[in-house]
């Protein structure tokens, strides 16, 4: 029931006298305060997928020879890569930005280079200040790859936890959707600038809203943290419960007191650290860039007469409903199922597609089976965008303990930030060295790896609480209310 205070249970009661009460579990806070957070949190990533798409439109017109300085194909390439690099170099002390200054406060703080950005891009007259502008922006969206998920995890409940942790990859399809829609713009100064609207909304909207409750609790300020819980879960939620559960997990972290890199050595931040590299390993090395980058190429190969931005346009709006389908299966279906689905259609789809090409290139006559390419483009990318594109996002923020929570999140996000650069720069020599049917092979069998990976390695933290999680990885079990109860009740003096 939302929003409704439950009362809570007395575990005993005897002579007079109440023992230890604890809140009724399933008393739940207003959901609208927690998506209204997430969403504008995650604005950041929405500016992140224009900067994404940006290229896809821009660098034809800057190809152009009427533009006032032409960008060969080689810089072209870097355009394209530079965001990816950028994203690498600013991921890294994000998170300890924000341990030091808050969660809220380095994401609002991230609107200002994105928005520099864009201004430098649109007003540029050299390939060297696009440059400048590419690395800028993708420095910003790299800080914001990290802290929001951070953010998201710390203020959502744990039955929505997965809902709102799937905004952030949501957001970001958006904005490749919007950066194409873009590309209709005649120059590349009005593309950039209706991309540069985003991070200024952003930086209008997000000032309103709170500090994550954990990071205030963790800088000792409580009343700071009742008034943000109290906003995110309603005025008739009761706080008490949730509030000391992140007190005790505070305390516990700031006990430990070790080094980073002692903290990293440990098992259960090892093993998460394994889990959540492992996860962006595999979304980068999937084929998602080779799929899209082959989209108009497959399109043409079956009779499509459609200009490549309207084919762009439509693979943008399969991403955007196939990743909003995610943000209501991840908290039913699960983490894993997810995962293990997404990654074994996602091999099916690149196997077929590398026989199609193979048997083309062979010149096998195909005209019964021109249809199969498309299938497999559209299936691929719905099974991307509902597993491996939102999930390993999603768990960056459930799987790391407070104490290691910002290294361990800049360590994966430029992870995962450093492989699309790689992937997005090389691309095309792989393309050209193995063939497109070799590359999509090559892609398949990557997915099979992320099947097993998943299945032998990636816990179920599917309405689990963070501490409950922590406890998995590390290898031993909370302790449950039945021995609370049995703790309270043995407190009491027997009866005569």
């Amino acid at each position: 029931m939302s929003g409704a205070k439950i009362p809570p249970r007395v575990l005993a009661e005897q002579n007079s006298r109440t023992a230890l009460t604890l809140s009724d579990p399933t008393s739940r806070g207003r959901k609208l305060p927690q998506y209204t957070a997430a969403i504008l949190a995650t604005l950041g990533a929405l500016s992140a997928g224009t900067f994404m798409s940006w290229s896809s439109p821009a660098i034809p017109l800057l190809q152009d020879k009427l533009n006032h300085f032409v960008v060969t194909e080689a810089q072209g390439s870097w355009i394209g890569a530079l965001m990816n690099l950028g994203a690498f170099l600013g991921a890294i002390p994000a998170g300890f930005a924000a341990d030091r200054f808050g969660r809220k406060r380095t994401l609002f703080s991230m609107g200002f280079p994105l928005v520099a950005a864009w201004m430098l891009i649109a007003f540029s007259d050299t390939v060297g200040e696009i440059y400048a502008g590419r690395l800028l922006g993708g420095m910003g969206v790299g800080a914001v790859s990290v802290v929001a998920p951070m953010y998201i995890g710390e203020l959502a409940e744990p039955h929505i936890r997965g809902a709102l942790g799937a905004f952030f990859q949501l957001q970001i399809t958006l904005g490749i959707l919007l950066g194409y829609l873009a590309g209709m713009a005649s120059t590349v100064k009005a593309l950039s600038l209706i991309c540069c609207a985003v991070p200024v909304v952003y930086l209008v909207l997000f000032v309103w809203m709170p500090e994550s409750p954990v990071f205030l609790v963790a800088t000792n300020r409580r009343d700071e943290a009742t008034r943000a819980l109290q906003w995110l879960r309603g005025p008739k939620y009761d706080l008490e419960d949730e509030l000391t559960r992140m007190q005790d997990t505070m305390e516990e972290s700031q006990r430990i007191q070790e080094p980073v890199l002692t903290l990293l050595r440990s098992k259960g931040v090892k093993r998460a650290l394994v889990i959540s590299l492992g996860l962006m390993t595999f979304q980068q090395l999937s084929g998602i860039n080779a799929v899209i980058f082959y989209s108009g190429k497959i399109y043409a190969n079956v009779g499509g007469r459609l200009p490549p931005n309207t084919a762009a346009i439509i693979i943008g709006l399969v991403q955007v409903f196939a990743t909003a389908a995610s943000t209501q299966l991840v908290d039913r279906a699960g983490r894993r199922v997810l995962l293990l689905a997404s990654g074994g259609v996602m091999a099916l789809c690149q196997g077929l597609l590398g026989l199609y090409f193979y048997m083309k290139e062979a010149e096998f006559d195909l005209v019964y089976f021109r249809w199969l390419p498309l299938v497999c483009l559209a299936l691929f990318i719905i099974m991307f965008s509902i597993g491996f594109g939102p999930i390993p996002w999603i768990m960056l923020s459930e799987l790391f303990p407070p104490e290691a929570k910002a290294a361990a999140a800049a360590i994966s996000a430029s992870c995962s930030w450093l492989l699309a650069f790689l992937v997005t720069l090389g691309f095309r020599r792989m393309g050209t060295t193995l063939g497109i049917d070799g590359a999509f092979w090559t892609f398949a069998i990557v997915c099979v790896f992320s099947v097993l990976f998943v299945a032998i390695k990636v816990p179920e933290t599917k309405n689990k609480d963070l501490e409950d999680i922590q406890a998995e990885l590390c290898g031993r079990r909370r302790q449950g209310e039945q021995e609370v109860m049995n703790r309270a009740m043995s407190s009491f003096p027997k009866p005569i």
